[in-house]
């Protein structure tokens, strides 16, 4: 063999140990380097296999897929979870993948909301009072449900809601001492001080104000206010009317309606101011800032923002909004509402295609997750109407909570305890999820100091 063929052989030798070598020590490294981690704790909403859905601490709702654990993971189990990747708050279905997670005690976590909650002065007394309930009690908690025509102190004898919604002809032909006893009737029976509310939106939506004997005056619809008196007008006609709805029994009003919209053939839009999303957020905070200490608590409505949307009374409706148009349009309003310190926001029910193109608003955990994330909103979340032709679920009363949701409006009252309670028996819904709404629903009554008059 020649020396130039023995010299290339050795050196091809050295060349391809040095590229193993070089190999070897760059996978050594690369196993070496640690991953970043993250972590949070939370509390298991479902649990199946692969899959795995929490809330945090902010009750923002996270899914996550390809998920394993050698326990068996039961709704109302805390958590910690570490995870890999980046949350998306915005949400529900999340890229991030959980590596590790760990039981803990209830003990271990002494409250699961934040302290900057509307409603945390009243924890404690609130959790006191849950601690009592029955499961039936606490079910009731959650559920406002339209007052029947007749028979409404008896209804709340057999089931415990936590409140009633009045209408029109609760209204009509009376006098105030009459509407005023009437309603002291109803606290008599129930346990616990119910909510009392009405759809006093003004102009086209009006319950108290069909009647002139009881308010006086016509309570105008939000632009007619507007075009004549700026937003002083509104500040006027807020208090006002809080003093009247607050003098009958009513501590609830299911208004303002802070949707924008500027296009007269809107469904919408003859219940709204008809400014622009400038204007519509000093009208939101407007009437929250004056509503304060007058008794009576207001609700923004319609989260996320109604659009052009058709009547989801008579059906279903897709909002095709675009994202950034909702973040930028849609949103301020209930974000100025909440700064001010609005304790209740309403879910409507269109199936808001850029967020979650599958659900209606008020049984999606996406859209809920908007509203605590981007807006900030940490009081009452409640569904609109769950009767509505827009709700086909059979199971939406058990969606609405697992969504998100604290406060469930029915009107079709029939048998809502008793689904609810079913769930819980059965295993589709944990007891605990109820109690947490409960426990905030409990919070807000005792914060509007109901326990006080009771």
């Amino acid at each position: 063999m020649k020396k130039k063929t023995i010299v290339w052989i050795i050196v091809s030798i050295i060349v391809l140990a040095l590229v193993i070598w070089f190999i070897a020590s760059r996978n050594k490294n690369l196993e070496d380097v640690e991953v970043p981690t993250n972590e949070m704790t939370a509390t298991v909403i479902a649990a199946s296999e692969g899959v795995l859905t929490v809330q945090d601490r902010n009750d923002i709702i996270y899914t996550f897929n390809d998920f394993e654990s050698d326990d068996v993971l039961e709704a109302g189990t805390i958590l910690t979870l570490s995870y890999t990747g980046d949350l998306d708050k915005n949400t529900e279905l999340q890229t991030a993948s959980i590596i590790k997670c760990a039981k803990l005690d209830d003990s271990d976590v002494t409250n699961m909301m934040e302290d900057k909650s509307v409603f945390s002065a009243f924890y404690k007394q609130a959790k006191n009072l849950l601690d009592k309930l029955s499961l039936k009690e606490k079910v009731g908690q959650v559920l406002l449900v339209g007052a029947p025509e007749t028979g409404q102190a008896a209804l709340l004898n057999e089931n415990p809601y936590s409140g009633y919604i009045l209408y029109k002809r609760d209204f009509e032909g009376k006098t105030a001492d009459q509407v005023i006893n009437h309603i002291k009737s109803l606290q008599r029976v129930s346990k616990i001080p119910l909510l009392i509310a009405v759809d006093e939106e003004g102009g086209k939506v009006v319950r108290v104000g069909s009647n002139l004997k009881l308010t006086g005056n016509e309570f105008k619809s939000p632009k007619e206010l507007y075009d004549a008196g700026g937003l002083s007008a509104i500040k006027t006609d807020t208090i006002d009317k809080s003093r009247i709805l607050h003098n009958l029994g009513i501590n609830v009003n299911l208004a303002p309606v802070v949707d924008v919209a500027t296009d007269p053939a809107a469904y919408i839009y003859n219940r709204t101011l008809g400014q622009n999303t400038d204007v519509t957020s000093e009208y939101a905070r407007t009437v929250i800032t004056a509503s304060k200490g007058t008794g009576v608590s207001y609700t923004l409505k319609h989260f996320p923002g109604y659009g052009n949307n058709k009547d989801t009374h008579e059906g279903q409706a897709t909002d095709e909004t675009s994202y950034d148009d909702i973040v930028s349009k849609n949103l301020p309003p209930f974000i100025a509402g909440t700064n001010a310190g609005a304790e209740a926001v309403l879910v409507s029910h269109n199936i808001v295609k850029n967020v979650d193109d599958k659900n209606p608003a008020s049984l999606s955990a996406s859209v809920h997750n908007l509203l605590r994330s981007k807006v900030g909103f940490s009081g009452i979340a409640m569904t609109d109407d769950l009767s509505m032709k827009a709700i086909t679920d059979d199971d939406a009363l058990v969606k609405a909570l697992l969504a998100g949701n604290d406060l469930l409006i029915v009107t079709d009252s029939t048998g809502s305890i008793d689904k609810l309670v079913k769930a819980v028996n059965n295993g589709t819904l944990d007891e605990k999820v109820i109690d947490k709404a409960a426990l905030r629903v409990l919070a807000w009554k005792y914060y509007k100091g109901l326990f006080e008059t009771k």
